[in-house]
């Protein structure tokens, strides 16, 4: 459903664009199919001219049924619907309690890339907006941790934080969360398949209108747990 919503949102014009020359050329076809079934005069003429009144109504009919609904659809349901409805990352789950967790195949992506040097300084983070206090930057972390930070921004909609190896653009995202916290948790991190190393920690936040915001970064060590 997601998708074919995405896809209605995403290429509106061009519908209406492919209906309107549809509509054109259905509407001429129900318009001459009545008046060739008006004139004919001899029942097998009238009938064969019936059938093509008929079938040119029914096109014109779904024209106009398309057209309606891509108009509710666009008009009214998508712009009715939450900010992370189309969001789609493998271990996103807006609705639960972030658990921290990455799947396998991320697992091994991060393992078999090398650690670059990681970024200094936590990046893009706003005090009492869009922060983490834990980590902090340039941390040693291993095992299961608790991130802990704020999320307080106006028109809130929901975030969610991500992992890369340092160096890297590779994010896969570890939990999402729907309510605003205030200096308190945001979720657990498990790091206990991650190879030791450098890595990026970020706080990703998204209003109620699908906007992100510069995202708070964090540079942190893996190290093997004791």
């Amino acid at each position: 459903m997601a998708d074919l919503l995405k896809f209605l949102a995403d290429y509106e014009v061009l519908i209406y664009l492919v209906l309107a020359i549809g509509g054109m050329f259905s509407f001429r076809w129900l318009y001459r199919s009545w008046r060739e079934w008006r004139v004919a005069v001899f029942s097998l003429e009238r009938e064969f001219s019936g059938r093509r009144l008929g079938r040119s109504a029914v096109a014109s009919l779904l024209i106009v049924v398309f057209f309606c609904f891509e108009i509710t659809v666009a008009s009214f349901v998508i712009p009715g619907l939450p900010a992370d409805f189309f969001l789609s990352t493998p271990t996103l789950d807006l609705i639960s309690t972030p658990t921290g967790t990455l799947s396998a195949d991320f697992m091994t992506q991060f393992a078999a890339q090398p650690a670059a040097p990681a970024q200094t300084g936590g990046a893009g983070c706003l005090p009492g907006q869009i922060e983490m206090t834990f980590p902090e930057p340039g941390d040693e972390i291993s095992g299961v941790i608790e991130l802990t930070g704020t999320v307080n921004i106006p028109n809130f909609g929901f975030y969610k934080y991500e992992v890369a190896p340092g160096g890297s653009d590779t994010w896969a995202t570890i939990a999402a969360g729907r309510a605003v916290v205030q200096n308190a948790s945001l979720g657990r991190w498990d790091t206990t398949a991650l190879t030791p190393g450098d890595y990026q920690l970020r706080l990703v936040v998204v209003d109620n209108q699908g906007t992100s915001l510069p995202p708070c970064v964090v540079p942190v060590q893996v190290v093997p747990s004791q």
